[in-house]
């Protein structure tokens, strides 16, 4: 069983991630374990921690305060207004995270919000988000992105990307690839022996037999039939309005949207603290808290670690093996 600690990300420091990272410590400290990977000049004033050299050092440290392994930011933090100056650090974070689960040192990964026009405008960041940075580090060319929750498990099958270029980025090739992901994923790291899928069509009510649009009835319908065929259990394409109320939910394990709104809306009106994002097809676990930076209450003491500590309990769980 692996009970190596989650290394997590410092995210924006700009934003609520610096208060959220002693908080997280403070819920979790008696449950696991876990290091930050930042600047502890940008903690809050008065925040226990302890700066370890390595991750096998963070156990131990835990009972003491946040352990944090140093990644001088070069700048001081100021809460709600981001600096160019901590762009490269921020990336750096994200790197060294990666690296710690690669080589084995650390379990997990857990990654704090960031802002992408913040790093874009310090470190000329290229990638549309986290999802696809994580999946260039890891060097896959296809990744998943499921938001989780008690109350529903969402997978948009485009991310990051304009409403008017779906239908031309969404391809049979991308689609299949998203559904044995996730019905992988479900099997392998949250343990259903038989996943269920629902997949929601592109179009209102599911094209409504083409007068609303062809793709359900010339691509889709008949990509969902090919791979029943080898054996996945999957439901669709559906109207996406009605896929969503509790007795719909009880008849999948995962719901595949084709477009961000689409997967995300539903999540976040039903469980919007407790959603976690999951990147299902990368070598390592990776979690992060579903919700942004936050700078309009950065710094006011008013940040809810509710969804944070909940990717990390769901990190923990995933790299031992107990995730459901």
């Amino acid at each position: 069983m692996n009970t190596k600690p989650v290394a997590l990300t410092c995210g924006e420091p700009a934003g609520i991630g610096p208060e959220l990272a002693p908080m997280l410590w403070d819920a979790l400290k008696d449950e696991l374990s876990f290091f930050l990977i930042g600047d502890a000049s940008h903690l809050p004033e008065g925040s226990p921690y302890v700066e370890i050299s390595a991750p096998w050092e963070a156990p131990a440290a835990m009972a003491q305060g946040l352990p944090v392994l140093p990644l001088p930011m070069g700048a001081p933090r100021v809460a709600g207004i981001p600096n160019p100056a901590h762009a490269a650090g921020v990336i750096a974070s994200i790197e060294r995270g990666v690296a710690l689960v690669k080589s084995g040192e650390a379990g997990a990964l857990c990654t704090l919000p960031i802002h992408k026009k913040a790093l874009k405008d310090g470190a000329s960041f290229a990638f549309p988000g986290h999802t696809e940075f994580l999946a260039h580090l890891a060097g896959v060319e296809h990744v998943v992105m499921m938001l989780a929750s008690p109350a529903l498990r969402v997978v948009p099958a485009t991310i990051h990307i304009a409403l008017a270029d779906v239908p031309k980025a969404l391809t049979p090739h991308s689609l299949r690839r998203t559904l044995e992901i996730t019905n992988a994923a479900l099997s392998s790291q949250f343990h259903i022996a038989a996943p269920r899928l629902a997949v929601a069509g592109l179009n209102p009510h599911a094209g409504e037999g083409g007068t609303m649009g062809p793709e359900e009835i010339t691509w889709i319908a008949p990509l969902l039939e090919e791979l029943r065929r080898t054996g996945l259990d999957i439901a669709g394409p559906l109207p996406a309005d009605t896929m969503f109320h509790a007795a719909a939910r009880a008849r999948y394990d995962a719901a595949i949207c084709m477009y961000h709104d689409q997967a995300l809306i539903p999540i976040k009106t039903l469980d919007f603290d407790r959603g976690v994002n999951v990147t299902l097809g990368l070598p390592f676990v990776r979690t992060s808290p579903d919700h942004g930076t936050a700078f309009d209450i950065a710094g006011q003491g008013l940040a809810n670690p509710s969804s944070s500590i909940e990717a990390l309990r769901l990190a923990w769980a995933m790299a031992k093996g107990t995730a459901t």
